[in-house]
This record gives structure tokens, sequence and C-alpha cells, in this order.
């Protein structure tokens, strides 16, 4: 384990009538066979609203991962929304319509937050808000997952693959920020380092 993701649920930013999302609400928009296009169907007191869907494409990692945790299987989504590889469609499309609802990784939320209005979701425990400490303590779940380098134990004795990962793992934290996500507590960076320690 060397990070951890969260994905984000953002709508419009003038959308003034929802601040907290039920993953039950998500699967009622986003699964296979949704007819949900009106902001109305899923809770009625929210405004009689065209609701438009934006989110990653089926070569993404975030797609696979929302699908599996939100509806049940990994892939199985309804087919009428706006796909994109480029998170920057998904914010232009989210930011453009006020009747829009998107999802896409945490750190692309952060780079575009002032264009967009983050939901908190409520997984089962309440409305929780995906940020650095949530998403490390496993609170916002089920939205948030752990990021894997993987390594042949067998390789890992060739010294250029050893400190390929020893220097990965020391510089980790940073390293996974830069990228977008979030980086571990150090302690765990320390113990995985003294894991692979016995193969130098």
């Amino acid at each position: 384990e060397v990070a951890y993701d969260g994905l984000s649920v953002v709508v419009n930013k003038s959308n003034d009538w929802i601040d907290c999302i039920t993953t039950e609400e998500l699967k009622l928009i986003w699964d296979q066979g949704s007819t949900i296009n009106n902001w109305n169907q899923v809770r009625s007191s929210f405004p009689d609203k065209e609701m438009s869907l934006y989110g990653p494409g089926t070569d993404s990692g975030t797609f696979d991962y929302f699908t599996d945790v939100i509806n049940g299987e990994e892939g199985k989504t309804r087919a009428d929304y706006t796909p994109s590889e480029d998170d920057n469609v998904l914010v232009m499309g989210v930011s453009g319509d006020k009747g829009s609802i998107g999802y896409f990784g945490y750190a692309y939320y952060i780079e575009n937050e002032s264009q967009l209005k983050l939901l908190s979701v409520d997984g089962g425990t309440g409305c929780v808000a995906p940020s650095e400490q949530t998403i490390n303590d496993s609170s916002y779940a089920p939205l948030a997952r752990p990021m894997y380098i993987y390594v042949n134990n067998a390789e890992l004795s060739k010294p250029e693959v050893y400190e390929f990962v020893k220097f990965y793992l020391e510089n980790g934290k940073m390293l996974s920020e830069e990228g977008g996500y979030v980086g571990l507590p150090l302690d765990n960076y320390n113990e995985s380092l003294s894991l692979i320690a016995e193969y130098k």
C-alpha cells in the first residue's frame, strides 16, 4: 500500500438543493438501466430540474472502482452519460450545467474546487466529505481506496528493483501527494521499508 485515493462526487457550483448524497441514491442514478433524468426523481424535495451525468470512461480505474462499490459490479453502469478519460472535459461539463452531477478523483476536484461543489457522501454512517484525513482513515467509505505497487519477491532481490522500491517508499508520501493522491502516514512507509530490507 503506497497511497489512498478518494473519489469525489461533484455538482454545479450553483446547485443549492443538495450537500450530501447517499450511496443508495448514487446507485439509483448510476446503475445499469437507470432512467433517472430529473433531480426530483432522486428526492421529492429536489427541484424539477433535468439531470446531466458526467463520469470517467470505461478504460479508467476510477470508473471500475466507482461502478464496483456503488453499483455492485465493476463496469456495470448506465450508458447515457457523458464519459471522458480527460477529467478537464468532466470539470467543464459539470461546471457548465446547473443540473449536472459527476465523479472523478479527489485530487482533480482539489485542482478545480473553485469551479465545482463537492458533495458529502453517506455510506450508511452519516454524511462524510472527502478530505485528506477522511480518505486516509477510511471514514470516507466506500469511496476511498488504497493504491498499491506490486513487486515480485524474486525480482526484489535484484539491486536495481530493490533500489527503485526503496526510493519509492522513502519518497512515497511526497510522490503520492505530487501525483494527486493522499499519502500514507510515514510509519506505514517505514514498515514497508522494513519488510523489503530482507531482500537487499
